[in-house]
């Protein structure tokens, strides 16, 4: 058993239900949007919230809200433990930009009829003009 913290255990493996007495491991996050008398029912939150109650299974199938409120229930899916085949394309995609050489410097303007270059400082030149 992984003790929470240690290197590769997941953040959310060890939470159990918010539910009294009830001592399953949650599956589900509950949050209200009072504004909008929502209860909003959706995938393990990857860090525990204070206005926020995790569900087990049982729970969760069996949640109701009170009269006048809508339950939204969103699809529960598993969690991905890894980066995606996107995030993966992105990073390899990266790595290319980062490999390719630099374009050629353009040339620097040529110094118009009858000036010539006197003295450089850094990006600067200084023309005289015959």
């Amino acid at each position: 058993m992984s003790a929470i913290g240690a290197p590769g255990a997941a953040p959310h493996s060890l939470r159990t239900c918010s539910r009294t007495a009830c001592s399953r491991r949650a599956v589900a996050t509950l949050t209200y949007v009072y504004a909008d008398s929502t209860a909003v029912l959706g995938p393990l939150a990857t860090f525990a919230e204070p206005h926020a109650y995790d569900l087990c299974d049982v729970h969760s199938e069996r949640l109701s809200a009170p009269r006048g409120w809508e339950v939204l229930r969103l699809a529960l899916g598993t969690p991905q433990t890894g980066p995606s085949s996107d995030d993966l394309l992105a990073l390899a995609d990266a790595v290319r930009e980062a490999a390719r050489p630099l374009p050629a410097p353009v040339a620097a303007e040529a110094p118009r009829e009858g000036g010539r270059e006197v003295a450089r400082k850094g990006h600067l030149r200084m023309l005289t003009s015959d």
